[in-house]
C-alpha cells in the first residue's frame, strides 16, 4: 500500500510558509535589523554553547553535539580526513579507513549538515583516507541526534564542518609537503568579502602511494569433499592514488536578513594497482591439494560532482530564521581488475579473468528548516527533508585461456538497480525550566524502496512509514558544571549492495547480498556530565544501545579456496559503555588532551552457529601531548589505541597508532611543519572468525608509516567582517 508522502510534506512545508506570511518584513522593523546583527541570544541557561579554547584545541558544546578543532592538530596540515578522525575522542579509524563510533560502524557521515555520497558504500573508506584533512575546520560528533537530523547510523553522526573564509577583503593560504617513498600534495585556498558579496575557493592535489599485504590463516570443513582443510591465502596490493580536489562557493546578502548560496564541490581519485594473491591448501595429511598463484593489476576511479542552491531569510527575534536547500550529488565509480590462475595443484591450464565494474550514484535532496523563538526562551524548529538515492551499478565479468579470448563470464556479470525515496517531516522544541533545559523531538519518515536485480530478473518493493522521538534533558549545576540525559530512536538501513541478491564469485571470495533485509532498530541511551573551567575541561559519558534486526556479514566456505560473505538480520544485541575525556594544561606551556572509552558488547547469535549470546568487555583510548617550546615553536606527539571489537561470528584484535608533528611559524604568513606517522610500523589489523565449521585468523598491513616535510603561506586580512547572521553551524 502506498504511504502517504505527501502529506508529511504538506505538514512540514505548511507551517514556515504560514509564518512567513505572518512574520513583519525586516525593512519595517527596525528592531529586526538590529537583531539580525546582533549575537544569538542562548536560549536557557543550560543548553547554551559552551566553548573553551585550550593550549591548541578548542572545544564546544550544547545538548545534543561535541564539536572539537581539528585545525591545530598538526596531522591535518599533511594527512587525510581519516588521519584527523583519529584524534576525535569516541571515533575510531582502521587500517582500512572503516569508521566506527564507540565501537560501532554504523556511522552517518556529513559534510556541513548533508549527507554525502562519497562517504556510503564500499569506495567511502577510500575516500576518507584520501581527501585532504586541511579542508576540515571542525568535527562534530553528535551520537544521539535530535528528530532534526536523520536517524539513520545507529552509532550517531560525524558531522565535517569545512572551513570558510571570513576576512575583510582577499585572503587565502598556499600549502605544500613533500614526503617519503614518493608522498606528496600540495592545496590552495582563498577567499574575497565584499559588504554583501563573498566568494571562496580551494583546490588540492594528493599523491599517495598504497601498498597493503594481507594473510589469511584458516581451518575449515570443505563443503565438496567433507575434508578438514588448512589454507592459507595472501594478498599483495601495490599501487599509487592521485587524487585531485576543488571547490567554489559564492553568498550574496540580498538585504541585511536575506541571504542566497551556492556551491559545487569535485573531487577525483585515480589509482593504478599490481596483485598478487596465493593460495596453498593442505588437507589432514600435509598433501597439497590446492596451489595457486594469481598476479594481476587493475585501475580504480572514482569521481564526485556535487552542487548546491541555499536560501536563507532571518525574522524578527533572535535565531528566527527560514533556510531552503537544494542539492545534487553525482559519483562515478569505474574499478576495472584483470588477473591470471596459475595452478599448480591440481594442474590447469592458466585462466585469465577480467572483473569491470560501472557504478552511478546520485543523489538529491531538498531540505526546508524554519526556527523561531517562543515564549520564556523557548525555541521550536520544524522541517522537511526529501532524499532520493538513485544508483545503478553494472558488473561485467570475461574469462579464458588469455585476453584476447576471453569470454562473458556469468559468475561476474550483473546489473542492479536500487532506489530509495525518503520523505520527512520533524518537530522539535527546546524550553528551559530554571536550571532544567528541555529538548524534545519527534521525526516522521515515509519510505519507498525499489530493487531491481535485472540479470536475474527480480523486483523487491518496501514501503514503510516509521516515527522516530527524541528526548535530551539539561541540568545546570553550577556554572562550570552541567548534566545531561538523552534518547533517541535510530536506524541502519541496509547499503545498496547489501540488498544485490546476486552472487558475484571471485578468486578467493565471494560475495552475495539479501534483498529481504529489513533495517536496524536502535534504542539509544545516554547520561553525561561535564567540567569546564578556563581551558580546561571534562567530560563523563555513560550509554546504553539496544539493536534489533541488525544487518551483519555471515562467512560460509564454499570449497576450493572460496569463502562466501553475506548479509543477514540478527535477533538482537546490546552494548554499554563509559566514556570519559579531558583536557587541560600540565604547564605554562605542556597541554594534554586525553579520552577512554569503557565498552561492552553483547550479540545474540545463536542463528549463526553458536549456542547462544557472545559478549565482550573491552577498553580503547587515545592521548596527545601539545608543548608550546617557544611562541613559535610547537610540538605535538599523540597515541591511540583501537578497542577489540566483537563481531557476531569473532572479533577484531586491537589497534596501536603513534603520531608526532613539529611546527615553526617563521612568520605570521609563513610556518612550516614536519610530521610523521606510524614511526615504529607496528599498526597491523588483526581479524579472528570461529565458527563451529571455519576458523580463521586474518591479519593485514598496510605501509602507512610516513614522513612529511611542508611549507604554509598565509595571506590577506585577518580581521571578520560583520555578519548579518552566522552560517558557521550546520543545519
Amino acid at each position: 500500500m502506498r504511504r502517504p508522502a505527501t502529506w508529511l510534506a504538506a505538514v512540514a512545508v505548511l507551517t514556515p510558509l504560514s509564518a512567513l506570511a505572518q512574520a513583519p518584513p525586516p525593512a519595517k522593523a527596525p528592531p529586526a535589523q538590529k537583531s539580525a546583527a546582533a549575537p544569538t541570544k542562548p536560549a536557557g541557561k543550560t543548553v547554551q554553547g559552551l566553548t573553551v579554547i585550550g593550549q591548541g584545541a578548542e572545544f564546544r558544546s550544547s545538548i545534543d553535539r561535541r564539536s572539537y578543532d581539528v585545525t591545530h592538530d598538526l596531522q591535518t596540515t599533511t594527512g587525510s580526513i581519516a588521519d584527523a578522525l583519529r584524534n576525535v575522542p569516541s571515533v575510531d579509524v582502521d587500517l582500512n579507513g572503516n569508521v566506527s563510533l564507540r565501537g560501532d560502524a554504523n556511522v552517518t557521515i556529513m559534510i556541513d549538515g548533508k549527507p554525502s555520497g562519497m562517504f556510503r558504500g564500499p569506495g567511502a573508506a577510500q575516500a576518507l583516507q584520501s581527501l585532504p584533512a586541511s579542508q576540515i575546520e571542525r568535527v562534530e560528533v553528535i551520537t544521539n541526534p535530535s528528530a532534526a537530523y536523520t536517524p539513520e547510523g545507529s552509532a550517531g553522526i560525524i558531522n565535517l564542518v569545512t572551513k570558510t573564509g571570513r576576512g575583510v577583503g582577499a585572503s587565502g593560504s598556499v600549502r605544500a609537503n613533500v614526503g617519503g617513498a614518493g608522498r606528496r600534495n600540495l592545496g590552495v585556498s582563498g577567499s574575497y568579502n565584499a559588504d554583501k558579496l563573498t566568494l571562496s575557493g580551494d583546490a588540492g592535489w594528493r599523491h599517495d602511494p598504497q601498498h597493503s599485504v594481507g594473510v589469511d590463516d584458516r581451518v575449515s570443513l570443505d563443503p565438496i569433499t567433507g575434508r578438514r582443510v588448512t589454507a592459507r591465502t595472501t594478498n599483495d596490493f601495490d599501487g599509487p592514488l592521485t587524487l585531485w580536489n576543488a571547490r567554489a562557493g559564492a553568498d550574496y546578502d540580498l538585504d541585511p536578513a536575506t541571504r542566497l548560496s551556492g556551491e559545487l564541490r569535485h573531487n577525483d581519485f585515480k589509482t593504478d594497482f599490481a596483485t598478487l594473491r596465493t593460495l596453498r591448501a593442505f588437507d589432514p595429511a600435509g598433501v597439497a591439494v590446492q596451489i595457486e598463484d594469481l598476479p594481476g593489476e587493475g585501475l580504480g576511479e572514482r569521481a564526485n560532482t556535487a552542487g548546491q542552491l541555499n536560501f536563507r531569510r532571518k525574522f524578527a527575534g533572535d535565531d528566527h530564521t527560514f533556510t531552503a536547500n537544494l542539492s545534487r550529488e553525482r559519483t562515478l565509480e569505474n574499478n576495472d581488475e584483470r588477473y591470471t590462475t596459475l595452478s599448480q595443484v591440481p594442474v590447469l591450464p592458466d585462466l585469465f579473468q577480467s572483473i569491470r565494474g560501472r557504478n552511478t550514484l546520485l543523489q538529491t535532496e531538498l531540505k526546508a528548516d524554519y526556527n523561531r523563538p517562543a515564549p520564556a526562551e523557548g525555541r521550536l524548529k520544524v522541517g522537511y527533508d526529501l532524499r532520493i538515492d538513485d544508483n545503478d551499478y553494472d558488473n561485467r565479468g570475461l574469462k579464458g585461456p588469455n585476453a584476447a579470448t576471453a569470454l562473458n563470464d556469468a559468475r561476474q556479470t550483473n546489473r542492479f538497480l536500487y532506489k530509495q525515496t525518503v520523505n520527512a517531516a520533524y518537530v522539535t522544541y527546546e524550553q528551559p525550566f530554571g536550571d532544567w533545559t528541555v529538548l524534545g523531538g519527534l521525526r516522521l519518515e515515509d519510505v519507498k524502496l525499489d530493487l531491481n536485480q535485472v540479470t536475474s530478473a527480480l523486483v523487491n518493493h518496501q514501503s514503510y512509514l516509521r516515527a522516530y522521538p527524541s528526548l535530551h534533558l539539561g541540568y545546570k549545576l553550577s556554572d562550570s558544571q552541567q548534566l545531561s540525559l538523552s534518547y533517541s530512536h535510530r536506524v541502519q538501513r541496509p547499503n545498496p549492495q547489501d540488498l544485490n541478491a546476486f552472487r558475484l564469485v571471485g578468486a578467493f571470495s565471494a560475495r552475495q547480498g539479501n534483498a529481504n533485509l529489513r533495517p536496524q532498530d536502535t534504542h539509544s541511551f545516554e547520561a553525561g556530565w561535564q567540567y569546564k573551567s578556563g581551558g580546561t575541561f571534562y567530560l563523563a559519558t555513560l550509554y546504553y544501545r539496544l539493536n534489533e534486526h541488525g544487518v551483519t556479514d555471515v562467512t560460509s566456505d564454499l570449497g576450493g579456496g572460496v569463502l562466501l560473505t553475506t548479509k543477514d538480520n540478527l535477533s538482537r544485541s546490546q552494548n554499554a559503555g563509559l566514556e570519559l575525556v579531558a583536557n587541560g594544561r600540565l604547564t605554562k606551556t605542556l597541554s594534554y588532551n586525553a579520552s577512554t572509552n569503557l565498552y561492552w558488547n553483547e550479540i545474540d547469535a545463536s542463528g549463526l552457529g553458536f549456542a547462544g549470546k557472545r559478549s565482550a568487555f573491552t577498553a580503547g583510548g587515545r592521548a596527545s601531548l601539545n608543548w608550546q617550546a617557544t611562541p613559535k615553536d610547537l610540538f605535538q606527539v599523540s597515541a591511540q589505541l583501537a578497542a577489540k571489537r566483537l563481531l557476531p561470528q569473532g572479533f577484531v584484535e586491537p589497534m596501536f597508532l603513534v603520531f608526532a608533528g613539529y611546527r615553526h611559524k617563521f612568520s605570521d604568513s609563513l610556518s612550516g611543519v614536519i610530521t610523521t606517522q606510524d614511526p615504529f610500523d607496528i599498526y597491523r589489523f588483526r581479524q579472528v572468525i570461529d565458527t563451529p565449521t571455519l576458523h580463521e585468523h586474518g591479519t593485514g598491513r598496510g605501509r602507512i608509516q610516513s614522513a612529511f616535510v611542508g611549507l604554509t603561506w598565509s595571506f590577506g586580512a585577518a580581521t571578520k567582517k560583520p555578519q548579518s547572521f552566522d552560517f558557521s553551524g550546520a543545519q
